[in-house]
């Protein structure tokens, strides 16, 4: 026998989209969170974003914190790097 579908309110939908785009979890993530299937959750992302009913600044934001974030992460590797030579350095000094 077939399963019967489940409903969801609109405002349920609608809250469920502001958490994905919102706190920038993934999809899947948010979907197990609230119990319901990652393609379900994921369409209503999607149409979200086409019908424009996401704002516009939160995916503005988010790109800006992403590009911060990598920027950080390239000058948190430089600095292991070069913290790595002068521990080398100090060595070497030492003997």
């Amino acid at each position: 026998m077939a399963e019967k579908r489940r409903k969801f309110e609109p405002e349920f939908r609608e809250g469920a989209v502001r958490i994905v785009t919102e706190t920038g979890k993934s999809v899947p993530e948010v979907a197990k969170d609230l119990g319901i299937n990652e393609t379900t959750l994921a369409s209503w992302v999607s149409r979200a974003r086409r019908t424009g009913s996401v704002p516009a600044g939160t995916s503005d934001e988010l790109e800006r914190l992403r590009r911060e974030n990598a920027q950080l992460k390239r000058d948190n590797k430089e600095l292991a790097m070069e913290r790595e030579v002068l521990k080398r350095c100090m060595v070497l000094w030492v003997k």
